[in-house]
């Protein structure tokens, strides 16, 4: 049992459930408190304005987060951020407040961001190559199950209001608990990578470099955040029902989830880049052929499958792009940018898509995702480098 502990697979699997659980709870929180301030009569602008905490704490804080990995270790700053997320969690029963809450939300924000940043580097760091689109495929895939297990445990609030934010505490307790058997590591570094002058200078370097890499995660943010926050207002106006627009949401969540490790795997066999522009062009073309079809609930619900089966895996394929591109010592900016990258599109797009359908009364909305998606394609296969790892 020690020497498994010890071993890089157990870390590799600890991380992985860190991971998950953080995602459950991203996953249970953003619909639960909508309900409740739904019941409460909070209005939608209000409420849609809250959920913006979370985006708002991780990208606060993403600038100060890169030099304390380098000076305290991947373990440490798992640790704090875990201590957060958890502590976060269990102070919402004691005071409920929009505005309390909304500072709750930055704290876990900020601590997802020192979980997310420190697991995800330590794992493209120590992956050896020939298995990293499968360990950042199980990575994602982790994430994406935990995220859509989240809302299952939303109706509990019928039960007892606090009685999901204490589950979800306690899980992520349990999956913290595991780290402290870690042993900790730290990035690589070079002359240059310590001081403010040194971090400006890595950040310049890795989007100089990896700049390709970067848009992967963006556009799954953007992706991502518009269809659960504006696709439900226009499918509604199709005359869909409330539970089929569910459905159709979930349907997405599970095509992503079951080719995430197969397309990973295939990235380590082909290359990164020419699995990205199938996974782009699969889904940009699956989302155009949908907008045909919109009238039909059950062929849309079929065709989000397939569209989620291409591009579910966009963001994980982005990382393992991006550490192909990157030298080892910039792999720490690197993976915080793709956080970074994905929380602004996760930003952008709500209010994109709501614009979008305002301005645009007689459009499909699932053509500004198509149009974003080909854009993406466009780019990475013109634009981006002509060499990579193999």
């Amino acid at each position: 049992m020690k020497y498994f502990l010890s071993s890089e697979r157990a870390r590799f699997w600890i991380l992985v459930a860190i991971v998950s659980i953080s995602g459950f709870s991203q996953g249970m929180l953003l619909p639960l408190i909508a309900v409740i301030f739904e019941q409460d009569g909070v209005s939608s602008a209000l409420n849609g304005l809250s959920a913006t905490g979370l985006y708002i704490g991780i990208i606060a804080v993403a600038p100060f987060m890169e030099p304390q990995l380098r000076k305290f270790g991947f373990k440490p700053l798992i640790l704090v951020g875990g201590a957060m997320v958890i502590l976060a969690l269990l102070s919402f029963p004691l005071w409920k407040s929009v505005l309390f809450w909304f500072v709750l939300r930055i704290l876990i924000g900020v601590g997802d961001q020192a979980l997310h940043f420190s697991t995800q580097t330590w794992i493209t760091s120590t992956s050896p190559h020939h298995k990293l689109g499968r360990n950042i495929a199980i990575y994602g895939m982790s994430f994406s199950v935990g995220f859509g297990a989240g809302p299952l445990f939303v109706p509990l609030v019928e039960v007892f209001e606090a009685l999901p934010f204490i589950i979800s505490g306690v899980l992520c307790l349990i999956a913290w608990s595991l780290v402290f058997f870690l042993r900790n590591d730290f990035p690589e570094h070079s002359a240059s990578s310590m001081g403010a002058k040194g971090t400006l200078q890595r950040f310049r370097t890795a989007l100089v470099i990896g700049w390709v890499a970067f848009l992967p995660p963006l556009g799954y943010g953007f992706l991502e955040a518009s269809l659960n926050a504006i696709y439900p207002v226009y499918a509604l106006r199709q005359s869909f029902d409330i539970s089929m627009v569910s459905y159709i949401l979930a349907a997405f969540s599970i095509g992503a989830i079951a080719t995430q490790l197969p397309l990973g795997e295939l990235s380590d066999r082909i290359g990164r880049k020419k699995v990205l522009m199938i996974a782009l062009s699969g889904g940009g073309l699956s989302f155009l052929v949908a907008t045909f079809f919109e009238s039909n609930a059950w062929l849309t619900l079929a065709l989000f499958v397939v569209a989620g089966m291409f591009v579910g895996s966009t963001f994980s394929l982005g990382i393992s792009y991006m550490t192909d591109l990157m030298p080892k010592e910039l792999l720490p900016t690197g993976n915080l940018l793709c956080g970074v990258a994905f929380s602004v599109g996760s930003l952008i797009g709500p209010a994109a898509g709501g614009l979008f359908l305002e301005v645009t009364e007689q459009l499909s909305f699932l053509l500004l995702i198509t149009g974003i998606l080909l854009s993406l394609f466009t780019i990475i296969a013109f634009k981006g480098p002509k060499k990579q790892i193999a």
